[in-house]
């Protein structure tokens, strides 16, 4: 089984010059390991070891900050077009105001064989759960308004739902917990971030899209269809703890599967990542919360029926 930074770099030749995006404390490509890379952070290395001195982090990771981001493209603030033979991005891409800008951004940078690996949080593992996953409309509007900074509903839908299933912000698939779900902000709270926003020159750091792996494989179908980026899917991991891991190229293929079979998956993965006592609630197939357990608990095999009961729902 490959590990996440095996799938990360999969397509990233060593040999090349990149970029690494928000590596803070845990770099995929680092210095240290022998890749000549730049790193991009909305801070410099001093700033960053301030900012986690008081976590349980290793802040020896954090490695010298050659760009520090300060809403530019990439192009501006590197100096740079045509150039980089890859970018990795874990877990940057659900934080950036407009989706398709951060794309063709790094499109920019990349030259004509430049590859974009991803990490991205899947909706369905971690403390985005209960909100929708983002759809075309929304991302378009982004793109067309050329958002900077993040709306105030899409600030205060990320505060008001962020919750910990059992003290977790993140679960995998095959994590069984008790299923205690809690919110982390209050009303009031979720109101000061709102106004921490107004005064900070309308920024305020969220989450605003959210995705399980078929809805993001779909989306950059469709935009690249749409003529609104230029890459498209050269490689694809499915979920394995909270995140799955894509990988954007312009001379990408794109998916192997039809604009309907995505649609499909994506029912497939909502009921898959579903709380089964929402399942009991709603009678799908008149399942029972340990039905539903056992089929899970045994793995594999489980995960085949699961599968097999979406298919014909």
């Amino acid at each position: 089984m490959m590990t996440r930074e095996e799938k990360l770099l999969l397509h990233v030749k060593k040999s090349g010059v990149g970029v690494e995006i928000g590596a803070s404390h845990a770099p995929i490509a680092s210095k240290r390991s022998g890749y000549t890379v730049h790193i991009i952070d909305h801070a410099t290395r001093t700033e960053l070891i301030e900012k986690y001195k008081d976590e349980d982090v290793k802040l020896d990771n954090i490695e010298e900050v050659d760009f520090v981001w300060k809403g530019e493209s990439y192009a501006e603030l590197t100096g740079r077009t045509n150039f980089y033979d890859w970018i990795i991005a874990s877990h940057v891409i659900e934080h950036v105001p407009n989706l398709v800008g951060f794309i063709n951004s790094c499109d920019e940078i990349l030259n004509e064989n430049g590859v974009l690996s991803l990490a991205v949080p899947d909706v369905r593992f971690c403390f985005d759960y209960f909100r929708p996953v983002s759809g075309l409309s929304k991302v378009l509007d982004a793109h067309y308004q050329d958002h900077k900074v993040h709306t105030p509903g899409a600030i205060a839908e990320f505060r008001l739902n962020l919750v910990n299933k059992d003290g977790l912000p993140g679960w995998g698939e095959n994590t069984f917990l008790k299923e205690k779900y809690s919110f982390t902000n209050s009303k009031d709270s979720v109101l000061e971030y709102l106004e921490k926003a107004d005064t900070n020159n309308g920024y305020e750091d969220c989450h605003t899209w959210c995705f399980t792996p078929h809805s993001f494989r779909l989306l950059m179908r469709d935009l690249y269809d749409l003529g609104l980026i230029r890459m498209r899917e050269i490689g694809f991991f499915p979920s394995e703890g909270c995140e799955f891991y894509i990988a954007l190229s312009r001379n990408g293929q794109g998916s192997d599967l039809t604009r309907l079979e995505l649609l499909q998956e994506i029912d497939k993965e909502k009921l898959l990542g579903a709380d089964p006592a929402l399942l009991i609630t709603t009678g799908v197939k008149r399942m029972t919360k340990k039905v539903l357990s056992k089929a899970r608990a045994v793995g594999g095999r489980g995960k085949r029926w699961l599968k097999k009961l979406a298919g014909k729902s």
